[in-house]
């Protein structure tokens, strides 16, 4: 599941071994007030395999976290995301209480430029053209309800093996407010794109491992 704003394209420098089948989730039109709740029982729906593998970016990691309730899942992989409300930044916290991010329209968000600094940290501002097929998700009741489900996102109980990714670079979710078990690499909040030898190294491993 990739993040919030992204397409499955982030996934495209992945390479697996045939003993094991990717299949890529995509963002669906929120109803009205959706809890997440209900959103990630809807996109379950589009899982018919069982025993699965979940592996989720940012906001995705969110979401799949959510949709191991309703789903036979054997393992949750997050990348560059959180495992508790306890690890969201700062401003996100700040933002549960005073409702900031609800006087911003999201119109300015449709802005190229904008919007990949807010998907993909500070980090990014100066590679925008290389992230342009990325943010496919630019509409902004889907953007609204995405950030503020994220700001005000109560957390879930996991019952099956988490394994946490995370970049000691990023900006979005800081490093220093990552619980463990955490596996920190070097990496920014994009690096589930930019950190593909890495990835094509490692990540096989952990989606096969007992």
């Amino acid at each position: 599941m990739p993040g919030m704003a992204a397409s499955p394209k982030i996934f495209e420098y992945l390479e697996f071994p045939d003993t094991i089948t990717v299949k890529h989730l995509s963002w669906i039109p929120p109803k009205p007030d959706e809890s997440i709740s209900s959103y990630a029982q809807r996109m379950s729906q589009r899982v018919v395999e069982t025993n699965v593998v979940l592996l989720g970016v940012s906001f995705g990691g969110v979401l799949v976290q959510e949709m191991a309730q309703f789903i036979n899942c054997k393992k949750i992989i997050l990348v560059s995301s959180v495992k508790s409300p306890d690890e969201l930044s700062l401003p996100m916290k700040l933002a549960q209480k005073t409702q900031a991010h609800k006087l911003l329209p999201t119109q300015w968000i449709k802005n190229l430029e904008t919007l990949a600094l807010f998907v993909f940290g500070s980090r990014i501002q100066k590679r925008v053209a290389l992230y342009q097929k990325y943010l496919s998700e630019r509409d902004p009741v889907y953007l609204n309800w995405a950030i503020d489900r994220i700001v005000h996102w109560g957390g879930c109980t996991v019952q099956v093996p988490l394994v946490h990714i995370h970049g000691k670079q990023d900006t979005v979710f800081p490093i220093k407010n990552i619980a463990p078990p955490v596996m920190e690499i070097e990496g920014g909040h994009a690096m589930i794109i930019n950190k593909k030898t890495w990835f094509n190294k490692h990540l096989p491993n952990i989606i096969l491992a007992k």
